[in-house]
């Protein structure tokens, strides 16, 4: 993987350069995620700007790229359904502060307890996803009005193309660094297409290469399509959820309709959402509504987010501070909300483009951010002209440098156990597309493992002192998982009337320890027996006094055994 993304020095032309490549891609990943959510295209830009803008600004992982995602969209998908898209805003606002409140409380550091089985399982299923999503631009809307593949001459031409832009990105390289590789074959392939859409005629009708702009109008007459279908009012990107973003509000009717296209990205400046909306009600209902959403889209915005912190640390050898990117999605977000956005998270796949292009500086994610901003306001027309193909040939070029291919040949020397977590974490992402839960799953399941495997590693050797008293020298850690071995390995009955557990090479972890010890005791306590524990941890002795009476044992300093604080770690 990390052999794609070569090891160079960050500096103001390759952030500019970069950032400029990756405002082209964000165009095309902003809009598909808006109908995604059910919401205006251009909302799914300004969402992609504000998020851009803050978190490259504010967070704390120079060269990541944050925007308007599909976790996030798949989310609040259900919430415009249920309740309108004026219900949107709000939820993103708090969603911003529960993220402010995470990184203010620094629990951004948890991500460390992400296992690199569940990192190997997260690129690789990262990988295929964002290879599967290029699938979708290979479509096209029949006269029928169903999305179909392409075929025939289009389709050839397009992986021509496609082709051609990975041939680019792989070998300008090796001839020179003067300008981004994927920027370049962006414009190469973008001349190209503009010269065969004026010079062929599609039978079908339209382009005979696919652009944004034909993506964006595709999309919004399938999206029509589908919903007058099923009997819902159609809502198009001239409906009031972009109202908020018309150019020219005085052209709204009374209908709610606007002048604007519903086939172009063009738009103006954004505007705070209650000077447009009305205002939900500031009530305890209205509360209970949004905030089971806002805790979901904190949870999956922070997790994407940190997980690709940890990609982009390992890529360019460096180390990101978790709890200031917590902070800064978090004001991102509430931003993001206050300007009628549907909030967002890192962008893997655009963070990947940005490192290869040797974006590495905040000026990177600053530039990407300004110019998706300059394209809705004044270049809209120019930026629509720009063939799926080469995005999609830069997006498979980021497929092969994601994914782990070595991973590939660790199979055999994996433990199975490890094996097995990588596999799941992949699969998981790749059926459900929820890279958040799959990360969340990998890390339960590793730590299951792991606690079933060092609740077999406990044991004891028994011997005599000069006194008669039996000692049993406890080797490995006492936890949930581990008690009732420990209680198995005593003979309560034929022990002598004085015992001794040793826990010089052993720590005791939690309650359920505590109370297997507990429960030792009364068993010895029962039978007119004496138990004495020695050599207990500083951290067991915590464990104990905060226990109180709930554990009743006998805790002794056997002058012959040495202090266990003494012993060197």
């Amino acid at each position: 993987m990390l052999n794609f993304f070569t090891p160079r020095s960050g500096s103001v032309k390759d952030d500019v350069l970069s950032g400029l490549t990756v405002s082209l891609a964000l165009v095309p990943e902003a809009i598909a995620f808006a109908f995604v959510a059910g919401v205006s295209p251009l909302i799914g830009l300004y969402s992609a700007f504000f998020i851009g803008l803050f978190s490259a600004v504010l967070g704390g992982r120079p060269g990541m790229i944050s925007g308007a995602t599909g976790a996030m969209a798949v989310v609040v998908v259900a919430l415009v359904a249920q309740h309108g898209v004026e219900y949107l805003f709000p939820t993103v606002i708090v969603c911003g502060l529960l993220q402010i409140a995470v990184g203010l409380g620094r629990f951004g550091k948890l991500i460390r307890m992400v296992p690199h089985p569940v990192m190997l399982g997260f690129v690789n299923g990262l990988a295929i996803v964002i290879g599967l999503a290029q699938l979708g631009s290979f479509k096209t809307l029949s006269s029928a009005g169903e999305l179909v593949y392409l075929t025939g001459q289009p389709l050839f031409l397009m992986l021509v193309l496609v082709a051609a832009t990975m041939a680019i990105i792989w070998l300008l390289p090796k001839v020179t660094r003067a300008i981004p590789a994927s920027l370049a074959a962006i414009l190469v392939v973008t001349l190209v297409s503009v010269a065969i859409n004026q010079s062929m005629e599609n039978p079908a009708g339209g382009n005979v290469l696919a652009t944004v702009g034909d993506m964006l109008r595709t999309n919004t007459r399938a999206t029509e399509i589908a919903q007058s279908s099923i009997g819902e009012p159609v809502q198009t990107a001239s409906t009031a959820t972009d109202v908020l973003f018309s150019k020219d509000r005085s052209a709204v009717t009374d209908s709610g309709e606007d002048s604007s296209d519903a086939g172009s990205i063009s738009g103006g400046l954004p505007h705070l959402f209650f000077l447009q909306y009305e205002m939900v009600p500031l009530n305890w209902e209205t509360f209970v509504t949004i905030f089971p959403f806002a805790i979901v889209l904190c949870g999956v915005g922070l997790i994407e987010s940190l997980m690709t912190l940890t990609l982009i640390d390992e890529i360019t050898g460096t180390r990101g501070q978790g709890n200031r990117e917590c902070i800064g999605q978090g004001v991102a977000n509430l931003v993001c909300g206050l300007f009628g956005g549907m909030g967002g998270c890192a962008m893997i796949g655009q963070s990947l483009i940005n490192v290869n292009s040797g974006g590495r500086g905040r000026l990177s994610g600053i530039t990407a951010a300004v110019c998706l901003l300059l394209f809705v306001l004044f270049l809209a027309q120019l930026i629509e002209q720009i063939p799926m193909a080469a995005l999609v040939g830069v997006m498979f070029m980021v497929v092969i440098g994601t994914f782990e291919w070595a991973s590939l040949s660790m199979f055999k020397r994996m433990p199975r156990s490890d094996m097995c977590v990588m596999v799941l974490v992949a699969g998981y992402t790749v059926l459900m597309h929820d890279l958040a839960s799959a990360v969340i799953l990998g890390v339960i399941v590793s730590a299951l493992v792991f606690a079933w495997q060092h609740a077999t590693h406990i044991g004891a050797d028994c011997k005599f002192n000069e006194y008669g008293s039996k000692i049993y020298q406890l080797h490995g850690p006492l936890f949930f998982a581990s008690a009732t071995s420990f209680k198995d390995m005593f003979d309560v009955s034929g022990d002598p009337d004085d015992v001794v557990i040793d826990f010089y090479y052993s720590r005791v972890y939690d309650q359920s320890g505590l109370e297997s010890i507990n429960w030792l005791a009364e068993k010895y306590e029962v039978n007119g027996k004496r138990l004495h524990l020695t050599h207990l941890s500083k951290e067991c002795r915590g464990l104990l006094n905060k226990a109180g009476d709930l554990v009743e044992i006998n805790v002794s300093e056997d002058p012959q055994y040495h202090v266990a604080t003494d012993r060197l770690a």
